[in-house]
Order: C-alpha cells, then structure tokens, then sequence
C-alpha cells in the first residue's frame, strides 16, 4: 500500500456542509470551515459526503461546492459524487471531474440493496466516468449491503484508478482478511473513528474521519506515535480521543448533528442539518461544552499543541 497515501494523506475530514438559518447552502461559511481544517493538519478534505449531507444536496449545490472548495484550498479535494442510481453517478462524477477535485469518493448504493454484480457494475461505471482517483465508500449500516471482499477485488481488478477503501464496514477482522490481498499501491482508511488505532494495527494508513472536526492534531499524533512504533503514546491519544467517539454519533444525535453543534459552539457557523435530520436534541450544547473542556486537559497532559 502507499500510492493514496502519498496523493491524500492520512488525516482526512469528511466535513459537514454549512447552511444559514433559512438552511440555504452557506458556501462561505462552508470555505471558511475548509480552510480551518487545512490549518488544523487535515491532509485532504470530502465533500458532499454522508457527513455533508449529501442526500439533502441539489445537484447544483454539489457542484458549487466541489469547484469553489477546489479553487480555494491547497490540499486535495475528494467529491462524494454517488447516490444509489449509477445514470446519476456517473453524471456527478463527470461533472466534479470538470471542477477540478482530486478524486472521487464512490458510496455503495443505498436503500435499492443490490446483488454484488450490481455493487459491481456500479463501481465500474463510476470509476469508468473519471481518470481521477477513486475511493470505495463501504458503509453497510446506511446502504444496507456489505461490498463483499470478493466485489472489491474484481472492481480494483478491472480499474486502475480505484485506489482506496474508505472502510466504514465494523469489521476489522474481514479487513484483516482483505489487506494482504490488496494491490501495492491500494490504501485502507478507517471510516469508523472509534477503529483508526485497531485498523492502522492490521494495515490501514489512515482514517477518513468526524471528530477529525474539532481533534485533528490528535488524530495526527497517534497515527504518527503509531507509525514510529510508539505504541504507548498512540494508546494514550486513543483515550483520550474516547469521549468525542461516543460523542460524534448516537441514537438521539445521529451523525452529523452532533458535529453542527460542536463546530457551532466553537464559533465555526454551519448551522443546522436539514431535514430529516434536523435540530439538535435540547441540551446538546453543553455536551459539546464537556467534549471541548476535556479534549483540551488531554492536550495539555499529551503536550499536544
């Protein structure tokens, strides 16, 4: 593994889209939120991803947001340019193609629950639309079907530009299985923050993350202490990085709500999700308040920056 490593790095947000109070597409704020999370030590951003909102994005808004996010940053744009209808999928992978992202982050479909000839085929047309990179999204607790190992293997097989896997899965022992099978030049990312230390310990170069939001420099740490064999030190960062795994997500808060209200407490304005996730559950603040407050006693006792 190394080739996605060296094009997008290890530290990856999947960053939340900002709406105003109308819940209209807030482009500026949405750039000034990047360009925070460039300066935190993010080696790459995705964009219109589950975490974006993509589902409640127009077509329009996507691609306004994959080139005004391309033009401005300095580090590697990856557009969340799937859905679960490929004739789609193709259409919005072409067009961020012509914006000028980096590369291509292809979700399983969803809801329609396809055979894997047909998580095939719509891997294939995806890949197939661009020259740029793609990265595999597995996340079957929201598609409702695994990629099975077997599917991977085929679509890498058949396109050399599907490079990574953003492992979303929760099983680190089938990833296990997967990784010694992989291309040289193909990376495994965590897409689970909770599992970035046990996936870097059988293979994956980095993660994809949430709490990466407002914990980059964590994140940062322990992947580096984990990468020099400083096993402890990574150990020491994943506990203390515990309370924002249980924070970033939860029946009552599902992703991203949680991360809107943190990014809103710390003076980053993104606003609300729109429905059907919709407002914060009462309270929610002052959770966000506690997360904050201790992440930064962690900092200080980890001399973390």
């Amino acid at each position: 593994m190394g080739a996605a490593l060296d094009q997008f790095g290890a530290v990856i947000t999947a960053m939340v889209t900002a709406f105003d109070e109308k819940d209209a597409l807030d482009i500026d704020a949405t750039v000034t939120l990047a360009k925070k999370l460039a300066a935190d030590g993010n080696s790459a951003l995705v964009v219109s991803g589950t975490t974006g909102e993509a589902s409640t994005l127009t077509d329009p808004e996507k691609i306004l947001l994959w080139e005004t996010l391309a033009s401005e940053l300095t580090i590697p744009i990856i557009a969340g340019s799937g859905s679960n209808e490929t004739a789609h999928s193709i259409t919005m992978t072409k067009h961020a193609t012509e914006v000028g992202v980096a590369g291509i982050l292809a979700v399983a479909p969803y809801y329609n629950r396809p055979p894997q000839s047909g998580i095939y085929g719509h891997f294939g047309a995806m890949a197939t639309a661009t020259s740029l990179p793609v990265l595999v999204y597995d996340i079957p607790v929201r598609t409702g079907r695994k990629v099975a190992a077997s599917t991977l293997m085929r679509v890498i097989a058949d396109h050399a530009n599907v490079v990574a896997l953003k492992d979303a899965a929760g099983d680190p022992t089938a990833t296990a299985a997967l990784i010694p099978g992989l291309p040289s030049y193909f990376d495994v990312y965590s897409g689970d923050d909770s599992l970035t230390l046990p996936l870097l310990s059988i293979g994956a170069v980095g993660v994809i993350g949430v709490a990466t939001h407002w914990a980059t420099d964590l994140f940062v740490d322990m992947i580096e202490a984990f990468s020099k064999g400083d096993n402890k030190r990574a150990i020491e960062v994943n506990q203390a990085l515990l309370l924002s795994y249980e924070y970033e997500t939860g029946e009552a808060a599902p992703n991203p709500i949680p991360t809107k209200v943190m990014m809103n407490y710390l003076g980053l304005s993104v606003g609300r999700c729109r429905l059907p996730m919709g407002d914060a559950p009462a309270g929610h603040e002052e959770v966000a308040k506690r997360v904050a407050e201790e992440l930064a006693i962690s900092r200080s006792k980890l001399n973390i920056k």
